[in-house]
């Protein structure tokens, strides 16, 4: 894969700092090169959106059945042999976590799958020499990625809920604003990553290997099924590098307003580490790296 547009979209648009490539006549009025460029942005957006909602046994079955197997096998049996962590039941512990790697997951594989199936197929072409910006393009995928993934958590945390309730137990939400903070921080910053994924892979492996040799060992380690409290110091001290683990209990804070780490700060340092991650997207989009041959 070169790193470079071709040369007939390598043009931007004027008076456009983000490198927009426009297609057509270049003087028309800035009102309607706005209006053009939000209607591009919907249109893309939706497409992006009805891409997976019209595939619901592809995009959302699978996840319920994963989580179904994970609630059933860590939460009924499992957890039925080990005492409560920090107060709570087992299964009550492990949902927050349950809720992030499904999220997680599926905005990365949305956003790395839809941008290599769009190269792979050369009709990512289309979106490229539209008069949308840089920015907009990358916002359509992010944004859309980001809605499945929170769609697919919000499933997950049903499914929990249910388990909870069959056993006896309940769950309520403590600080609900903690939940919906972080559940989109998280989203948003792994649809981010995942456009960088599909930019740099060059076959479908590579894919499949983000998401199951680096993506799923970072969440699996990042206390979902523990407590860091468990842990040796040595052991804490590595797992604090691993940033699932702020992931994982901000959104248990939420839940349970129980953290292993400063929930604040974890907000505020994922809040900007996202920002930095859409703004390297939108630069190897400008750049066209990974786009075309």
């Amino acid at each position: 894969m070169s790193d470079g547009r071709s040369d007939g979209s390598a043009e931007t648009a004027e008076g456009r700092p983000d490198g927009g490539t426009v297609v057509g006549d270049s003087d028309q009025p800035a009102g309607a090169s706005g209006a053009s460029g939000l209607t591009g942005f919907v249109t893309l957006l939706r497409r992006e959106i009805l891409r997976f909602l019209r595939r619901p046994r592809n995009t959302f079955l699978p996840p319920m059945i994963t989580n179904v197997l994970y609630f059933a096998v860590f939460g009924v049996v499992l957890g039925g042999r080990i005492d409560s962590i920090a107060g709570f039941t087992y299964i009550e512990f492990i949902l927050p976590g349950l809720i992030v790697l499904g999220t997680i997951s599926n905005a990365f594989e949305n956003a790395s799958f839809s941008i290599f199936h769009g190269r792979w197929n050369r009709y990512i072409e289309e979106v490229l020499t539209s008069p949308l910006s840089n920015r907009a393009m990358v916002l359509a995928y992010v944004l859309s990625s980001a809605l499945r993934g929170l769609l697919v958590g919000t499933i997950i945390a049903a499914i929990g809920v249910a388990f909870l309730w069959a056993t006896g137990s309940a769950i309520g939400v403590a600080r609900p604003l903690y939940v919906v903070a972080f559940m989109v921080v998280v989203s948003l910053l792994f649809a981010s990553f995942g456009v960088i994924g599909g930019l740099w892979a060059e076959d479908f492996d590579y894919l499949t290997v983000l998401t199951q040799f680096i993506v799923r060992p970072l969440v699996f380690f990042g206390g979902v099924f523990y407590s860091l409290d468990v842990l040796t110091p040595l052991f804490r001290s590595v797992s604090l590098l691993n940033p699932m683990v702020y992931m994982v209990n901000g959104v248990r804070y939420g839940f349970l307003s129980y953290s292993d780490v400063p929930p604040n700060a974890a907000l505020l340092v994922l809040s900007a580490l996202t920002i930095v991650v859409i703004l390297i997207d939108v630069a190897l989009f400008r750049r066209g790296y990974g786009l075309v041959d």
